[in-house]
């Protein structure tokens, strides 16, 4: 990992902590964020901390897993990264569906937290 660019190694371990917390208590996710982030989850926009937290442990499931495909990271040019992450996910006893996120990360106090983030389930409607 060392010879991978500065803002590749910090949204990798970004994106494997996120996981992880999601994956096993969705409840911890408010240390990743601030009062001022943001989260799009399907199409539903909600502001801040405490609104985020509250969205991600109210979804309607037990237990999930998140399998990474891809991910991408880029620097922006006011000193923040921003990831995309595509992958698989798994919960309860539904089928596997796939799924896009984007996060925005920025540091404050010598702390990486998630300011933007968007989620879509990649599903289709061919009906």
């Amino acid at each position: 990992m060392g010879d991978k660019p500065i803002w590749e190694q910090i949204g990798s371990s970004f994106i494997q902590h996120y996981y992880q917390l999601f994956d096993n208590d969705r409840s911890q996710l408010g240390a990743i964020y601030i009062d001022a982030s943001c989260l799009t989850w399907e199409g539903q926009q909600f502001q801040g901390k405490a609104a985020i937290v509250e969205k991600l442990s109210s979804l309607p499931f037990q237990k999930i897993q998140h399998n990474i495909t891809a991910q991408d990271h880029q620097p922006t040019p006011d000193s923040c990264i921003i990831s995309m992450v595509v992958g698989q996910l798994k919960a309860d006893e539904d089928p596997i569906m796939g799924f896009h996120q984007m996060f925005l990360l920025k540091n404050i106090n010598d702390a990486w937290v998630c300011t933007n983030d968007m989620f879509r389930l990649a599903l289709h409607n061919f009906g």
